[in-house]
Formats: C-alpha cells, structure tokens, sequence
C-alpha cells in the first residue's frame, strides 16, 4: 500500500493542509477509511493512527464527515487539474487524450490508497458537500468531453457517443485505483502508458485530416 502522505511519484501529498496536526490527522483518516471504510472507522481511530485524542481532533475538524469532505475535496480538485491542463495543452487532440489518461492514471496508481477514497466514498457526503463533489466531477468529465469532441471534428477519433465514451475513460481511469499494487510488476508511469495507448485505440485514433 502506498502512504497516504505520500505517493510512489515522490509527491508530497496534502502539502496544502496546515498546521501540522490538521495533516497528520487527514492522512490518518485516509488510511483508516481506505481500510476500513468510512462507516466503519470511529473518530477514535483516526485520533489513535495520528497518535492524538480523540479531544484532539475536534480542534481541527468538527466531524467525521467534515474530514471526508476535505480528503475528496482537494482528491477532485487535483483529478480536475490534471484533466484541465491536458484538455487545454498543445497538440492534437490523440496527444491531449494521450497526455489526459497517462496523468489521470499514473496519479491513481501513484496514490491508490487516497484515491481509493476520493473515488468511492462519495454516498459518504452529506447532501451539501456531496452536490459540491459531484459538481467537480461535471467539470472532470467536460474536460474529457472537450477532448474527444474536438477529436471527432479533426477526424482524429471515431466516436459515435462522446459521452458515453468519456464515461468509459474516466471509469477506466479511476478503476486503478482499486487493483493497483505497489508490489506488482508494472509502476504507475508503465500502467499510464498502457492505459493510454488502450485508450486512443478505443477511440479508433489516426492522424489529423
């Protein structure tokens, strides 16, 4: 399992939560949550992984349910960052797509413990952060969207349903997430490549017209 403080790319993960008891006790809730599910683990578990009390961790977070919130907050903001800044990239759009899947996907193998729990406990939200989160995700998919479509009028892809096919690559994308082991034989950097090159024959990719 990867640390949830820290991917296998050598990214320093929640780098932007302060002070440092704030971070140590989110990425305890991380872990936890990935191991026993967000139903599952008590405050009291979170408080013991950071080595705190439980008294302690009301100080930074009011709930359970606020700590999720925060974790699948800054997980989605990073997923839209990576798919904005492929979408908007130079090229045409086989290279954005390519560039799209391999850094969605080596960040989901990198970082599969967090995204693991960005990715799957979003009926753990309660009403107002869960719109919030699924708003994220609107804009995740447009990025793709934009992407294929701009692909389907080069004549670069044949894709008859662009939105069932970003759908398709998204799921793709996320499902690394739940298989992807430190100790297998592909890193996140090959299983991107594959993914990718995977991704652009789904779409029946050539050159541009």
């Amino acid at each position: 399992m990867d640390s949830a403080a820290q991917g296998t790319d050598g990214y320093q993960a929640w780098s932007e939560v302060t002070p440092d008891a704030a971070r140590r006790l989110l990425v305890a809730a991380v872990e936890a949550f990935a191991e026993r599910g967000y139903h599952a683990t008590t405050t009291r578990d979170i408080a013991g992984r950071a080595g705190m009390s439980p008294a302690a961790l009301y100080i930074h977070y009011k709930t359970k349910e606020e700590l999720l919130h925060r974790i699948s907050r800054i997980g989605h903001d990073k997923a839209l960052e990576i798919l904005e800044t492929a979408a908007s990239g130079p090229g045409a759009a086989a290279e954005r797509l390519d560039a799209a899947v391999r850094s969605f996907v080596r960040w989901h193998a990198a970082h599969h413990t967090t995204a693991r729990v960005v990715q799957y406990e979003l009926d753990a939200l309660g009403p107002e952060h869960r719109s919030e989160i699924v708003a994220l995700r609107r804009l995740s998919d447009a990025a793709v969207r934009r992407i294929l479509a701009d692909g389907v009028r080069a004549g670069e892809f044949d894709v008859p349903d662009v939105p069932g096919t970003t759908l398709a690559v998204l799921s793709l994308c996320i499902d690394v997430a739940r298989w992807f082991n430190v100790d297998g034989r592909r890193t996140p950097d090959e299983v991107g490549a594959l993914y990718a090159d995977l991704v652009l024959r789904m779409v029946g990719a050539r050159p541009a017209a």
